[in-house]
């Protein structure tokens, strides 16, 4: 049975919380509400999430106070934030939100369908990071009880090809994406969103690497004789 993502929403007024409640439960992943900045860096201490969605102005500890908390810890930083905000002060405004750490900055009142789809992009993204962290997490416990044997080896080749073929398809994905951004007219949020695709994929890509037959735990060659 597949897991289902945890995203966060942060909001202080809980009308606002209802209402994404409402657009995102046709994802059919698990929604947790946070009503302040306080309560959702709580939240980020024991649970793992595919997207943070954050509002901007709140009392006390805004949105980007948060994000800021949220990019420090080596545990979160790479969880996408969605900056959601009900003002527009312009441009400035705009580039305050990205250089917080956002991925995306939306202004109320929003396309629920845009939403929607821009999350379900994160959710899929996590979603496959994941499949693939387990599916190398088994291939390592095959290498190291034994599985280097005619018949274990086999198998453990197979599903190492197998796992490298995978994210080999993600990677040109990610790499068509970023030729189609690869100009002055991109939108910034898509430039980040690719951004972090990519830092993703090389972290995946390096571990992967890792596990290839004759390779030491730190991805170098092992000296001959090993």
């Amino acid at each position: 049975m597949v897991q289902k993502a945890k995203i966060l929403l942060v909001d202080d007024r809980p009308e606002n919380l209802l209402a994404l409640e409402a657009i995102l439960s046709a994802l059919d992943q698990t929604l947790v509400r946070a009503s302040s900045g306080e309560e959702a860096l709580k939240a980020l201490l024991t649970d793992d999430f595919a997207v943070i969605l954050l509002d901007v102005q709140m009392p006390g500890m805004d949105g980007f106070e948060t994000a800021a908390h949220i990019k420090r810890r080596e545990r979160t930083r790479d969880i996408p934030i969605i900056f959601l905000t009900a003002i527009n002060h312009g441009p400035h405004h705009t580039f305050r939100g990205y250089a917080a750490g956002a991925v995306d900055y939306i202004s109320k009142p929003f396309d629920p369908w845009v939403l929607r789809a821009k999350v379900s992009v994160f959710v899929e993204l996590y979603m496959k990071n994941c499949q693939l962290r387990e599916q190398a997490a088994l291939l390592r416990l095959q290498l190291e009880g034994g599985g280097r044997g005619a018949v274990g080896g086999k198998e453990s080749a197979g599903l190492l090809a197998e796992l490298s073929a995978r994210l080999a398809a993600v990677e040109e994905q990610a790499e068509a994406l970023s030729k189609q951004l690869d100009d002055d007219s991109a939108d910034a949020a898509a430039v980040a969103t690719a951004a972090h695709l990519e830092r993703k994929l090389t972290g995946l890509r390096r571990a992967l690497d890792a596990l290839e037959p004759g390779t030491a735990a730190g991805g170098a060659p092992l000296p001959p004789g090993n």
